[in-house]
């Protein structure tokens, strides 16, 4: 049975995308171990069928972070039993790609973002610069290599000369989606409007957030925690909305499947602060497009394919405050058009779905570690 060993920085618990990738090469045959990191608040992991390893850091963020956990990274590599080593980003990829010369593993760069774009490495030159020289150093010299988008697949292939096959963040197929979702007072008891990912910059939190100034009838649920947490719970009582945002904090994949359902509306506004978010395909998108939620999303490169074939969406060119609630207004108030966009998200949620992309996934790691 070949062994893989996967690496990500982050807490295991709540990454629903390497949970899927890791069972998928696990139920195909691969002893798969997932490794990351331990915090103090982290929660006890959940079974699954492959194996999990956290590894302690004194250091909580920053440049020390990641260069503690790159070293601690490395000496774990070099030991541990494994047949490849694929390395997800490149806040991984040192460790991984030093380790795979010293023991001649073959390695494997899973690109989930372009990591030199996002907008906390864009803002920060000096910073930037850095992980564009890791990325030279090692990504040229990686044989195999996947992203979740073609828009990253092409450029990644430009920048670097490595091709890189794409395996999206697709959700898994729901047997059933709620056909009775609607937004007046006798069709449902509360009128949702999600978000669920990070709290970070550039994710519209705070132009969702102003939002609900003009929408009285409907809440704003927040699903996750970041950089911004206390910053927007600090504006929505400035505002003044608190009773109409709630802050469901972290919640687990599974449970966030059960969650996402009930929404009426879904949100995935970011700013077009890098490249990494102008060209994301991003998996709250796909979420929301599974459990039949229409949603509302910026006119970005890869949004803009699938809305070209399936009308799953309502896109904003730019990201203002009035424009955000003149479209959440649109879906709340327009029946009609509601429920056209509801039945194109079934449409689209038989292609855009793990199942599809899992076959990919086997397919390009029967090419290096054959079963």
């Amino acid at each position: 049975m070949p062994k893989i060993l996967l690496t990500v920085t982050n807490d295991l618990t709540y990454d629903q995308r390497m949970q899927r990738i890791c069972t998928s090469l696990a139920n195909a045959g691969y002893d798969a171990d997932l490794i990351g990191r331990k915090l103090s608040g982290s929660k006890p992991l959940r079974d699954f069928p492959f194996q999990q390893k956290r590894l302690f850091c004194f250091f909580k963020k920053g440049k020390f972070f990641y260069l503690e956990y790159n070293i601690r990274l490395f000496f774990y590599l070099l030991f541990a039993k494994t047949d490849a080593i694929c390395a997800i980003d490149l806040d991984t990829i040192l460790a991984a790609f030093f380790v795979s010369k010293i023991r001649r593993k073959p390695l494997i760069y899973d690109a989930h973002e372009y990591f030199t774009e996002v907008p906390e490495v864009v803002d920060r030159p000096r910073i930037q610069r850095v992980w564009e020289r890791i990325a030279r150093l090692t990504i040229p010299r990686t044989p195999y290599a996947y992203t979740v988008c073609e828009s990253l697949a092409e450029i990644f292939e430009q920048q670097y000369g490595t091709a890189f096959e794409v395996i999206r963040n697709a959700p898994k197929k729901r047997e059933t989606v709620d056909d009775g979702r609607w937004t007046t007072d006798e069709g449902r008891g509360e009128v949702i409007i999600l978000y669920q990912g990070a709290l970070n910059e550039g994710r519209g939190i705070e132009q969702s957030i102003e939002a609900m100034c003009e929408i009285d009838n409907a809440v704003l649920w927040l699903v996750g925690e970041g950089d911004l947490s206390k910053k927007m719970r600090d504006l929505a009582e400035k505002l003044e909305v608190t009773d109409r945002v709630r802050f469901l904090g972290y919640v687990e994949p599974a449970d966030l499947q059960q969650l996402t359902p009930q929404a009426t509306v879904g949100l995935n506004l970011l700013e077009n602060k890098g490249l990494s978010y102008y060209y994301s395909l991003s998996n709250k998108f796909l979420d929301y497009i599974q459990a039949g939620v229409p949603s509302i999303n910026m006119n970005f490169p890869e949004v803009q394919k699938i809305v070209e074939q399936y009308e799953v969406a309502l896109t904003l060119d730019r990201l203002e405050t009035p424009l955000v609630v003149a479209a959440i207004q649109r879906l709340l108030n327009d029946k009609k058009l509601y429920n056209h966009i509801q039945l194109e998200c079934k449409k689209a949620a038989q292609i855009y779905i793990w199942e599809v992309e899992e076959k990919r996934l086997i397919d390009f790691y029967q090419r290096i570690l054959p079963i």
